[in-house]
């Protein structure tokens, strides 16, 4: 059996209340991964403009 057909299969046994958790925890899961998902892809284009416009330098370690 597919594993998301386990789970949805789980999900129907669950009391109300646990249902309810379950759905809010999955909202917040999602919303995490949606503002991260966009701040990384956004701090990714700010990177790129910088290196084009120059803005960069270059670190070399201490003892080298």
């Amino acid at each position: 059996m597919p594993v998301l057909e386990a789970i949805e299969r789980d999900i129907r046994q669950l009391p109300r209340e646990e249902a309810r958790e379950l759905q809010d925890w999955l909202a917040d899961y999602l919303d995490d991964q949606e503002e991260l998902s966009f701040d990384f892809a956004a701090s990714i284009d700010r990177g790129k403009r910088d290196l084009e416009e120059g803005r960069s330098r270059v670190l070399r370690p201490a003892n080298a």
